[in-house]
């Protein structure tokens, strides 16, 4: 409940936690991974993040036609487009980073769990202060609309809502699945389907 919570109210105050960046739907992702890895799920590189990259990118294509804005507006939309792809860039960034001194961290004997730690909310803040820049100038945009062009925003996202959801449900059924059955013990379906039969 309180996860869906948190994606709803990231959602609803801001267009770009819900169609302008995948990072989101990766950070509010379900604890347990999709089989094949975060790349499954849109996340940082890999071929899914790139497919869910060029979905998000057609969605907000789709949106801007819709919108009929005026040169102010329009300003506002190019700046916060600017915003979310440059903050994209750099979470990746950073996250290339991390990966690369944990990688480097594990070729020695005694982990230091302390500095992975701290590598790891350092980054996490970082990325903090990207997202809330990226979702402010959404905001600014959003705010500059009038009533009829924010029930098409508004529209267009209940609709993002109902995939978002879709694609949740569809995971964590793969996921219980690969993991051997809603218990998540593994081998738990394959060992009751070989007990039941006859």
């Amino acid at each position: 409940m309180a996860k869906q919570y948190r994606i709803l109210t990231a959602a609803a105050a801001a267009i770009a936690l819900t169609f302008g960046t995948a990072y989101a739907a990766t950070n509010d992702a379900p604890a347990a991974p999709p089989p094949g890895g975060p790349a499954m799920m849109g996340g940082h590189g890999g071929p899914g993040g790139h497919r869910m990259e060029m979905r998000m990118q057609k969605q907000l294509d789709e949106l801007h036609g819709q919108l009929k804005l005026n040169a102010d507006q329009e300003k506002l939309w190019q700046t916060a487009l600017t915003t979310m792809k440059q903050n994209h860039q750099a979470m990746r960034e950073s996250h290339k980073q991390m990966r690369d001194q944990f990688k480097s961290m594990e070729n020695q004997p005694i982990l230091d769990l302390n500095a992975m730690h701290a590598a790891h909310q350092k980054i996490e803040t970082q990325n903090a202060e990207l997202r809330e820049q990226t979702a402010t100038a959404w905001l600014n945009f959003y705010n500059s609309l009038n009533d009829q062009q924010k029930t098409t925003v508004s529209t267009s996202l209940k609709k993002h809502f109902a995939k978002m959801r879709e694609h949740e449900h569809k995971m964590h059924e793969r996921w219980g699945k690969h993991r051997g059955g809603p218990d998540g013990a593994p081998g738990a379906a394959a060992g009751a389907s070989a007990t039941a039969k006859p």
